[in-house]
């Protein structure tokens, strides 16, 4: 961590919202009113943003949680508070645009973190590509790895009927890649792991 950035706090405070909005959830029926709806989507234009808040079931948040735990740390360490913030928020407003592209008449909600923490990974990729992750817990590969394995089973969603809105997490990624790309070619500079 270069002795300039701040300790980490967005991705705290992404999982306690995460965690307040499940909670609140399945106390009421009103969170289908920030859900994200392609075929309503400029009719609801908030849902960009409030659906990377909420989640489909428990499995679904502790999975999210859990990565934006280890990604979101990482990467708010390398980069500081204010642009782990936009990273995050911008890729989830483009994960959610990702959807909007590649099913645009869907009335399934697009709702979770994932296209933004698909951005913060594509940004950590870019600054530290043989960074150690451990595939499903147990097996040591390059992140690199990780999220190139990530992008074939998402590009491969794409032309398979899912409730998975693959579209979103390629957008988030692609976001990402980009703010990583300006990052390290402009703003920081970081060691390779």
């Amino acid at each position: 961590m270069h002795p300039y950035i701040e300790k980490p706090i967005w991705t705290y405070i992404f999982i306690i919202i995460c965690t307040i909005m499940f909670v609140a959830q399945n106390l009421t029926k009103y969170w289908i009113y920030l859900a994200f709806f392609p075929a309503y989507a400029f009719e609801m234009p908030w849902t960009f943003i409030t659906s990377i808040f909420l989640h489909a079931d428990i499995e679904h948040l502790l999975f999210n949680m859990i990565a934006l735990f280890f990604f979101g740390l990482s990467l708010e360490n390398i980069v500081g508070r204010r642009l782990f913030a936009i990273i995050f928020i911008l890729a989830g407003i483009f994960g959610n645009i990702g959807y909007l592209i590649t099913d645009p008449t869907s009335l399934i909600p697009g709702i979770g973190a994932s296209g933004a923490i698909y951005g913060v990974v594509g940004t950590l990729v870019v600054l530290t590509p043989f960074r150690r992750v451990f595939l499903y817990g147990l097996f040591p590969i390059p992140l690199i790895l990780l999220v190139f394995l990530w992008t074939i089973i998402d590009f491969a969603g794409l032309f398979s009927p899912s409730t998975v809105a693959h579209g979103a997490h390629l957008a988030g990624l692609f976001v990402g890649l980009l703010f990583g790309v300006y990052l390290r070619r402009y703003l920081v500079k970081v060691e390779y792991y």
